[in-house]
């Protein structure tokens, strides 16, 4: 197994409060690996971690085989929380903004723009995208750079069926094509029709990581996990 990331113990705390709690994931390269939990669990705070978006508070993360580092970043596409469009740009606008401050090709838009579906929508401006069209371009602008790891949080939220599947489909095809996704989301049924590997996270603690088994059942995993974990006000105790 090779592994292109991992954490060991990693925390990160804000005043008095724990929001993520020793924890310790092992990624496989080019596979799909969910990262599973409630609203809340430490999800997020995790992947803005692996991100340098926040210090961890301790712990460590190892990128390829070596200690992290901020360079690493060139290495790393991510799409977290919404999109960050110009939404008076068309598509392609917005793509040539990024490989003019990343000192890229401009082939490297178009070749984004195919992958992500998005090659026909012209002078339309991203503003008129749907939610489902904003959320592909999102992830266009996070695989600019030819990233090794793509970070998605949540990348489904709010979007219709056709919406959905249209972006399970594309996250499915990125192993082949040498990228390997961390997809984080609370919901089971999406991750179970992507996912390699599972990670469960809640009230910042990692319960269970391994393999997606295609008999798995994964919502009552999930909630022995969450069940497990939950902090129950004083007065259950």
């Amino acid at each position: 197994m090779s592994i292109i990331l991992k954490t060991t113990n990693l925390c990160k705390s804000f005043s008095r409060q724990t929001v993520v709690n020793n924890i310790s994931l092992n990624i496989e390269k080019n596979s799909v690996y969910g990262l599973l939990g409630p609203n809340g669990a430490g999800k997020s705070t995790t992947l803005k971690m692996i991100t340098g978006i926040l210090k961890p508070t301790s712990g460590s993360i190892e990128f390829d085989g070596h200690a992290w580092r901020r360079k690493d970043l060139n290495d790393i596409g991510t799409l977290i929380e919404t999109p960050p469009l110009y939404e008076n740009l068309t598509a392609l606008e917005n793509l040539k903004v990024r490989t003019e401050l990343l000192g890229l090709p401009d082939k490297r838009c178009h070749e984004a723009l195919d992958i992500v579906g998005l090659t026909n929508t012209g002078k339309k401006r991203a503003g008129q995208f749907s939610l489902g069209m904003k959320q592909r371009l999102g992830i266009a602008i996070a695989i600019l750079n030819n990233p090794r790891l793509l970070i998605l949080d949540e990348p489904t939220n709010g979007l219709d069926p056709i919406g959905i599947e249209e972006l399970r489909e594309l996250i499915r095809s990125f192993p082949s094509k040498g990228i390997t996704v961390i997809l984080s989301s609370h919901i089971l049924t999406e991750v179970q029709q992507i996912a390699d590997h599972i990670g469960i996270i809640s009230e910042g603690v990692l319960g269970y990581e391994g393999v997606l088994h295609a008999e798995e059942n994964l919502e009552k995993l999930f909630m022995d996990i969450v069940k497990k974990n939950r902090k129950l006000p004083v007065y259950f105790k």
